[in-house]
């Protein structure tokens, strides 16, 4: 095989640029295999250095079967990147894989992906290859078993690929369509709304703190008396958690309602929002 011929079987083995083949071939003396080799560590070194980098970008991706439902973000610098066929190939994989192994991360690593090699080596492979830092990010499971899951994709860069994911959960029995389209509206709620939590009692408590001594410092010098200060304090409190939690939020397809509101209207019994997880690039 000519030398020109091996530069161009190397190019499509590996995607690695013309130079680095043409030097990987000089270094093996033609030989392919061992050419692969030589840029595989290459390729490590430099993936290594852009680890260093910030990756705000990416993409969301949902994948589902009869048992469970998962969630996981996947992280790149540009989103030029993130809409290439090469990531979105690599991220359908790999969203499939995390349902398997249900977002159990060293699993996920660890797991053989289409061409045997594993989701650790096919990233580091994919970030040579593309020149970004790429990074997996956040990952949740649902189990299916007497729940119902509901999905939403908002900003769709292609199929179950998005720039915002939803995940919901809901216990119950009830499969009419009126479930359906709750669930479904639910979800798509969930994306526009942003909840910290299904009730104010679950709001993270240090998130709670941190807001009491923003409105301490707003409230410091207004010179109102500590009485009148301590109550406009509890309102603007209480205002924070109902804005903040699932069950009392607006409804955002009848914005007179709250959430806990509509679900009594559905008159289904031992309805209960169980988990949900909403995940945003950038967030």
């Amino acid at each position: 095989m000519a030398d020109i011929e091996k530069i161009k079987k190397l190019r499509t083995l590996t995607g690695a640029g013309f130079k680095d083949c043409s030097t990987a071939l000089a270094e093996s003396k033609g030989d392919i295999d061992k050419s692969i080799e030589i840029l595989r560590v290459k390729g490590i070194s430099k993936a290594s250095k852009k680890m260093s980098r910030s990756a705000n970008e990416g993409v969301i991706a949902i994948s589902q079967n009869d048992e469970k439902s998962s969630i996981i973000e996947i992280n790149c610098e540009t989103d030029f990147v993130a809409k290439n066929d090469d990531f979105i190939n690599f991220v359908k994989e790999l969203s499939d894989i995390n349902n398997k192994v249900s977002s159990d991360g060293k699993a996920l690593l660890n797991s053989k992906m289409n061409n045997n090699k594993s989701v650790d080596e096919n990233l580091l492979a994919l970030i040579s290859k593309i020149g970004e830092k790429i990074t997996i990010g956040r990952s949740k499971t649902f189990l299916s078993s007497n729940c119902k899951i509901f999905k939403y994709h908002h900003t769709v860069v292609k199929d179950n690929i998005s720039k915002l994911g939803v995940l919901v959960s809901i216990d119950t029995n009830d499969n009419s369509d009126q479930i359906k389209t709750f669930g479904k509206q639910l979800s798509m709620h969930i994306a526009a709304s942003n909840p910290l939590a299904i009730d104010a009692n679950d709001i993270d408590h240090q998130i709670i703190k941190k807001e009491e001594e923003l409105i301490k410092e707003e409230l410091k010098n207004s010179g109102k008396n500590d009485e009148i200060i301590k109550k406009i304090s509890q309102g603007k409190i209480n205002k924070f958690k109902n804005d903040n939690s699932l069950l009392n939020q607006q409804w955002v397809m009848e914005p007179k309602k709250t959430v806990k509101e509509i679900i009594k209207e559905l008159n289904t019994s031992n309805l209960n929002i169980s988990e949900f997880s909403r995940i945003k690039i950038g967030e």
